[in-house]
């Protein structure tokens, strides 16, 4: 088995960690591109991004290749042969179940330890990419933004030599009072060599600059006219500061950060800031509640003396004047006085607890991405056991190997998956569900699913055979079986028709016998007469024990006569008459008597069936007694 899994495994990890890592440079494309960044830095980023991704695609791994693995076993009917041999699934499934299980402490080790410093690592050098300028590409014809206080116009270029030509430039460097504007014929440009400035070199061309001293931009002097000069040249050089250099952020920065620190703490180190976060919040809220109280509505308590409670006593032998009845006694300034005081004190309470919160939002968000992290060291070993208790079950039960059918399934299970945790993990970063229900919800979901497959794998179940799913819909839509007796070539017991005679006459007799009885039944003999089961068994058995018998025959006449024959329902009910789930049914009178109108059905086309069986026998009898 180790065999088997180990090489189909790594293989499958490749492809799934490959296929994660095109899904990253799909999403970061746009930040890479343009930048002129160096293989070096490429090569960097991409092995960071597969190292993090490492959690994502190994659960998808062990799925596939548990599928497959099953799969072809079942295939090539090797599982049917461990079968038999009596060996059941779970014991072949136990190297395989040590080797996951290793696997899954392994990804915890690395959870915990190696992404953290992987984590730090990645961003800091994602971070660094995003801030890198652009490299520099001024396109024709439109006005190019991408050097800051810069706007560039360039109405042809010539890509061999370098030279732009009929230029102009637009430069606010100095402030939009001072812009200065340059239209040149033609122009060059390069870096620096300390790649922190360009170097313009503009040929026969015009400078325009307005210049306004402090007194002109403030307004006490008239802005109708605003001075500028002018200026003429043949040659002219300007630096433009642009820093193309890569700056490498460092990871410290990033550990340092309070809102990002967590990327790079293990689980001990999450757990303690937690507790330091909780521990500050519980803080934050005592100090907000004795604010509350202080500074809210409840403060008038504190201006009473200690005899409130004696006056509080008269009150309901007081007539006691409403606050509307006293404010409309006031004049209308004292009334509008009292009205403003109220609404600048609530405005002020009202922005003083807002911009508190604000910090216990931050804080309180802080938290739930340091349980996201602390939750994560530990699902994804436990997403590579529940993927394997799915994977292994699944290709004992569908018997499909290949790359074809176990594919299909794993990215429609892995879709599931990834929906439910993504789901799982949103709500617990926006505080919407406790973090460990947002965490382990897509576990919580997949463990099911598991334990059942796991469970019908052990006993051999049809669950995922399409001809069980068809039998069910035939019988739903009443869709019936044909029989179908082809000549034999070579006969060993062929039929002796005499016997078979007197076998009609009795089968006749039993089904005239069962009409008598159970033609109709009432509510109490459906379901607790057990004489029904027995005689309608005995009729069917005889039945098929004659037609058997007659499809040994080389008398087309007679394979055609049994192919007449209908094929019967099972039973009338969905517990033998008489048990335990019959009584209990048939006590609970809504359900029974549902169930008992719905045999009405099937009672009637037993019948029919029946009468019908009775009318070929004597058919049957001619062709018989004839041969």
């Amino acid at each position: 088995m180790l065999e088997s899994f180990l090489p189909l495994f790594l293989m499958t990890f490749v492809i799934c960690l490959f296929l994660v890592v095109m899904q990253f440079l799909w999403k970061y494309v746009e930040d890479m591109v343009g930048k002129g960044l160096d293989t070096d830095v490429l090569l960097e980023m991409f092995m960071y991004a597969a190292l993090q991704l490492v959690p994502l695609a190994l659960p998808l791994a062990i799925l596939l290749a548990s599928i497959m693995v099953f799969g072809n076993l079942g295939e090539r009917f090797e599982l049917l042969a461990i079968k038999s041999a009596g060996v059941p699934l779970l014991k072949t499934m136990k190297p395989l179940i040590v080797l996951i299980a290793f696997i899954s402490v392994g990804a915890f080790f690395y959870q915990n330890y190696a992404m953290p410093r992987i984590q730090v690592k990645f961003y800091s050098l994602l971070i660094s990419i995003r801030q890198k300028s652009p490299e520099l590409d001024i396109p024709e014809g439109v006005f190019y933004k991408g050097i800051d206080n810069y706007n560039i116009f360039v109405e042809n270029k010539n890509r061999k030599t370098g030279m732009l030509y009929d230029v102009m430039i637009y430069d606010v460097s100095k402030g939009f009072t001072n812009m200065a504007v340059i239209v040149c014929d033609s122009a060059s440009m390069k870096l620096s060599e300390d790649k922190l400035s360009l170097v313009f070199t503009m040929f026969k061309g015009q400078q325009f600059q307005n210049f306004q001293d402090e007194n002109i931009a403030s307004g006490s002097r008239s802005t109708e006219f605003v001075p500028y000069s002018r200026e003429n040249f043949k040659s002219k050089q300007m630096l433009i500061p642009f820093d193309a250099n890569f700056n490498r952020m460092e990871g410290s920065e990033l550990e340092e950060s309070a809102g990002a620190s967590y990327v790079s703490k293990n689980s001990t180190e999450l757990k303690f800031s937690i507790d330091s976060m909780s521990l500050k919040m519980d803080s934050l809220n005592v100090v907000d509640r004795r604010q509350m109280k202080t500074r809210s509505h409840l403060s008038f308590r504190n201006s009473y003396n200690v005899d409130i409670d004696s006056v509080i006593q008269l009150v309901p032998t007081t007539n006691v004047a409403s606050i509307d009845s006293i404010m409309t006694q006031e004049a209308y300034s004292k009334q509008s006085s009292i009205l403003k005081g109220a609404i600048t004190k609530a405005e002020s309470n009202n922005n003083e607890f807002l911009f508190r919160s604000m910090s216990k939002v931050n804080t309180q968000r802080t938290i739930n991405r340091h349980w996201v992290e602390w939750h994560r060291k530990f699902t994804v070993s436990f997403a590579c056991l529940i993927f394997f208790f799915i994977g292994a079950p699944l290709g004992s039960i569908i018997r499909k190997g290949g790359m074809g059918m176990p594919i299909v399934v794993s990215v429609i299970l892995f879709i599931i998956y990834y929906i439910l945790d993504n789901v799982g993990y949103k709500m617990t970063r926006d505080g919407v569900w406790i973090h460990w229900v947002g965490m382990w919800f897509s576990s919580f979901i997949l463990l099911p699913l598991g334990a059942f497959l796991t469970y019908k794998a052990m006993n051999d179940s049809v669950i995922l055979n399409a001809d069980a799913y068809l039998s069910f819909i035939k019988k739903l839509f009443f869709i019936r079986e044909s029989r179908h007796y082809p000549m034999k070539e070579v006969v060993i017991s062929p039929p002796v028709y005499s016997e078979i005679t007197v076998k009609l006459e009795e089968l006749n007799n039993n089904i005239d016998t069962y009409l008598n009885n159970y033609k109709s039944m009432n509510y109490k003999t459906y379901w607790f007469d057990e004489g029904q089961d027995e005689q309608f068994a005995v009729v069917k058995n005889k039945l098929e024990s004659i037609l058997s018998s007659l499809s040994n025959s080389i008398n087309s006449s007679v394979l055609d006569k049994a192919e007449e024959y209908p094929v019967m329902i099972n039973n009338l009910r969905p517990f033998k008459a008489g048990s335990a789930g019959a009584k209990t049914i048939a006590y609970i009178v809504p359900a029974g008597l549902a169930m008992r109108l719905i045999s009405l059905l099937f009672e009637r086309q037993l019948n029919k069936d029946l009468r019908r069986i009775k009318k070929l026998n004597k058919e049957l009898q001619l062709i018989t007694e004839r041969l």
